[in-house]
């Protein structure tokens, strides 16, 4: 009994300290601005189904693609022994689905062990890419601290939940084979999983009864507690993005690569200038609400698909690799700015929740974490949004923070300059007037 009220107050401080980071995250996403992803609602299961279940994008680099896809089956897979793992600790039974399912159960654990040894073998071989292979792009500069020290935990903690899991289905296969275990109503045959039963003899085999049932209880309750432990990590990591990739990808930007959004604001402004109809001596008319600012200087002035899609990142590297301006040594690295834009979202966030609405730190996140120098750097390719295995966009964070230096600012490169002088005056970037810019056909 006191087992079960153990289990039950963890249970329920696992779960409740969970929502209520969720929670907080979700407030933080919608300080955004309004960005209606609602429409084609077929294509957007389509492109979800690929890209967040089907992994289509991981498998343009195969080997890490295969990797990653043994731990990903593991964890989906593995959320069925889960749901035996709760209610066990509820009702105080073991293998409780064991005697109904027969012969499906063990089919259903043998397949959840070949996983967790496929994924036991990838999580070492990420260890590996990251501290002694030290492949580039996962350690760049924006990699040090926090971020490695994450990417490292979350493998270790992998590794110690498999190993609870071998724990216990080692042990109990040891102890029903002799007759021992404490299980009830699981019929004639010996539980036979793929694994553990040949692991279970060789690691345990000749202890004692009473040692036996104390290692199957640390795997049992080892196992529970990493799931907890690692349920109520995510909102503070980047592996948060095993949920959010869902939601991420289903609200993915559905236009073509390259075409860009314009302001509503402007866009009214410009076309009253040029309907012929028009009363130029007519009143504007009154906005509604405050004005919304040109372009984005902080979180608050992104959308909320931005704002999404920096809890989403998953700190691969992808975009950062494939960027043309970092390639050439330019300060840019468009994972920098999804992660800048995560910390900024972060230390706003808890802000405004202790301070209230009216809250202002003085600080933003241009110039305070992201740099003119990165943005201008920025070719407008849309290499990092093609990369991204879950569809982020931080194409769309840099252009919306150029339109507010241009527009809020009217800050722009030099080089830039003139070439939006040369428009303004010309009708092309060229500094040649519209009659002379056919000239050299009469050259000889």
């Amino acid at each position: 009994m006191i087992s079960i009220i153990i289990f039950v107050v963890l249970l329920v401080a696992g779960f409740g300290f969970f929502a209520m980071n969720v929670g907080k995250i979700r407030a933080n996403i919608l300080l955004g601005r309004d960005v209606n992803r609602s429409d084609n609602k077929g294509e957007r299961i389509k492109v979800m189904s690929l890209i967040a279940l089907g992994q289509k994008k991981m498998f343009k680099r195969p080997l890490p693609a295969f990797l990653h896809f043994c731990l990903y089956a593991a964890f989906v897979i593995t959320q069925i022994e889960l749901i035996e793992i709760i209610a066990d600790g509820i009702s105080g039974e073991h293998r409780l689905f064991r005697a109904s399912l027969g012969g499906f159960y063990t089919f259903m654990i043998s397949f959840i062990e070949i996983l967790s040894i496929l994924a036991f073998v990838a999580t070492f071989i990420f260890l590996a890419r990251r501290n002694l292979i030290k492949v580039p792009r996962l350690n760049m500069k924006e990699m040090k601290g926090w971020p490695k020290l994450d990417g490292n935990l979350i493998l270790v903690m992998e590794l110690i939940l498999i190993c609870f899991i071998f724990m216990m289905n080692g042990a109990d296969e040891v102890l029903y084979a002799q007759g021992l275990s404490h299980a009830t109503d699981l019929g004639d045959d010996s539980f036979n999983f793929a694994v553990s039963q040949f692991i279970g003899p060789a690691l345990f085999g000749g202890m004692s009864e009473s040692t036996l049932h104390i290692i199957e209880r640390i795997g049992w309750w080892g196992h529970i507690v990493m799931v907890f432990t690692f349920l109520n990590y995510l909102p503070f990591s980047k592996h948060f993005h095993i949920i959010l990739a869902f939601p991420n990808t289903y609200f993915s930007n559905l236009n073509p690569q390259g075409q860009f959004t314009n302001m509503d604001a402007v866009m009214k402004e410009v076309k009253l200038m040029m309907d012929p109809d028009a009363d130029p001596y007519a009143a504007p008319e009154e906005p509604e609400g405050e004005p919304q600012r040109f372009g984005a200087k902080d979180v608050e002035d992104l959308t909320w698909k931005n704002l999404l899609d920096s809890y989403t990142c998953t700190e691969c590297g992808r975009c950062t690799s494939n960027c043309p301006a970092n390639q050439t040594g330019k300060l840019l690295s468009p994972r920098k700015i999804m992660m800048d834009t995560r910390d900024r979202l972060e230390e706003k966030g808890a802000g405004l929740r202790k301070n209230g609405k009216d809250y202002d730190d003085g600080k933003s996140l241009l110039n305070d974490y992201i740099t003119e120098e990165e943005l201008w750097a920025c070719t407008s390719c849309n290499a990092c949004v093609e990369a991204c295995p879950v569809n982020i966009d931080p194409l769309s964070i840099i252009m919306d923070m150029r339109r507010y230096l241009v527009m809020e600012e009217s800050k722009v490169p030099t080089e830039l300059a003139g070439m939006i002088s040369n428009i303004e005056n010309n009708g092309a970037p060229w500094q040649f007037s519209p009659d002379d810019r056919l000239n050299w056909k009469d050259e000889q």
